[in-house]
């Protein structure tokens, strides 16, 4: 496992609890020094599981771990035929995913695990999005200026907050249980019907503009036309205007996130608003907003995510750990050999690069390669 170099990011691939477990299958885990101090796992605790702590441990390993991609120069580092699981998203890491292509390393991305429920264990993108959805609910209750539940006493009552979350995914499942457990009223909306139901179940009231559902495929929603989302927006208007707090969780890997709300949307909410926008690093479901800061649309704070997962690192890398961990060991031989099969979907759809080729065909279409006989979708 590697210490991650990406700026800003503190989460760790491996926490010394799964080491033993690793350790007790019978493999062998070398950790880079220092790898998990972000995320408040000192390198003692790795020894104590059984891991070796080693720097430049590269050349050695059958199987890299890491939560962003591997650098060039480490990619470079590794020995033909290793092989890495990470996220990777494919098309903003097209230069690294030549590289491990040239350099016949086998390569897995966490992004791409089929959503299936097989492979509920190893859905890292549903863990990292259960973090994020906490977060972005207590960074709203911190920049709004006012108590979120309803308070009585005897000076006065002083009524709660409205907070309206657009999108029902994981994400903003979570931000909705997080600012209802906080005392909000709580509205929400998604474009799948069925997430209706579930909004519900969290104690908000489900938004209805009597559209058309736009249910996808793997628990994400169709894209929608140009004319359905500026009616979405239209009708959207009243209700974002009369909230004290907003929060946007809508995006689909490995696409711009869709453009929710426009800034003239948010210049009509109240001076002292609160806007929250999960998806600012993929484009932003608020126009305006900028990831990593906080800029101000009329009298609102819009604040823009940047990795937000990792601002919460400890919990964070609990999660992933046990997601990779649980991909790996569906990799691992009962002799513990690293033996990948690709006859497994799970296996075969999460695999960029195998054997010299990238053997996603999205991916592949993009570096403008031929097609591969049997490549993944």
């Amino acid at each position: 496992m590697v210490k991650e170099s990406l700026q800003g990011e503190a989460r760790v691939a491996l926490v010394p609890e799964l080491v033993a477990r690793l350790v007790g299958a019978g493999h062998e885990v070398l950790v880079e020094p220092g790898a998990g101090a972000d995320a408040q796992f000192p390198d003692a605790e790795y020894s104590e599981a059984g891991a070796t702590v080693v720097p430049n441990g590269l050349r050695e390993v059958d199987v890299v771990l890491s939560v962003q991609p591997l650098r060039i120069d480490q990619i470079r580092s590794l020995r033909a035929g290793a092989a890495t699981i990470s996220f990777l998203p494919p098309a903003q890491s097209l230069e690294q995913i030549a590289n491990l292509r040239d350099c016949e390393i086998t390569t897995f991305s966490l992004e791409l695990v089929p959503r299936i429920s097989r492979a509920q264990s190893m859905d890292a993108l549903s863990s990292q999005s259960l973090v994020a959805g906490y977060r972005c609910a207590i960074v709203a209750a911190g920049l709004l200026r006012r108590f979120l539940p309803l308070n009585m006493t005897a000076a006065g009552t002083v009524p709660p907050a409205e907070v309206v979350v657009l999108g029902a995914g994981v994400a903003g499942l979570q931000a909705i249980a997080t600012t209802k457990r906080l005392g909000a009223v709580v509205k929400a909306y998604d474009v799948r019907a069925a997430a209706a139901e579930e909004i519900r179940s969290m104690g908000a009231q489900s938004i209805n503009l009597d559209l058309d559902s736009l249910e996808g495929t793997g628990g994400y929603a169709r894209e929608m036309t140009q004319d359905r989302a500026e009616r979405q927006r239209e009708l959207l208007t009243p209700y974002i205007a009369a909230a004290d707090a907003l929060i946007t969780t809508a995006a689909v890997p490995g696409r711009q996130a869709p453009l929710l709300v426009t800034q003239e949307m948010v210049a009509q909410m109240k001076p002292g608003s609160v806007v929250v926008d999960l998806a600012a690093e993929t484009g932003g479901n608020v126009e305006g907003s900028v990831p990593g800061k906080v800029v101000l649309i009329g009298g609102a704070s819009v604040w823009g995510a940047s990795n937000v997962a990792s601002s919460m690192p400890q919990p964070a890398s609990r999660l992933l750990a046990h997601n990779i961990v649980s991909l790996l060991t569906l990799m691992a031989a009962d002799d513990a050999a690293f033996a990948p099969d690709f006859n497994d979907e799970i296996v075969s759809g999460s695999c960029v690069t195998h054997a010299g080729d990238v053997r996603h065909a999205p991916t592949r279409e993009m570096l403008g390669a031929e097609p591969l006989q049997g490549a993944s979708s």
